[in-house]
């Protein structure tokens, strides 16, 4: 059984706007963390899609390559939100105004 192109692309396309509203709409640092990976994932799904329709394993690398550089960068961001947590006792984006003048 073969699933089809569209199915890709339908399920890709959801999972990446349910992941831009997230990140729209949350407060939470960590809720926007969570739904910038969702996009990612979403991204992924439909270049490893679009490789398999074409046959080649150029997609699969680059799939690789993205979802290496999305752990490290869960890494890091999980590490800032914590110490963001430790120092200030809340990672919601409203009261963080680390970065302000």
């Amino acid at each position: 059984m073969t699933v089809p192109l569209n199915a890709y692309l339908a399920v890709g396309t959801i999972l990446f706007v349910i992941g831009l509203a997230g990140t729209l709409l949350k407060r939470n640092t960590l809720s926007m963390f969570l739904s910038i990976e969702l996009m990612m994932n979403a991204v992924n799904l439909l270049v490893l899609a679009y490789a398999r329709m074409r046959g080649d394993a150029t997609g699969q690398m680059v799939v690789f390559f993205v979802i290496a550089i999305a752990a490290a960068e869960a890494a890091v961001g999980l590490a800032i939100f914590v110490a963001l947590f430790r120092a200030r006792r809340t990672i919601d984006v409203d009261r963080l105004s680390l970065l302000k003048w």
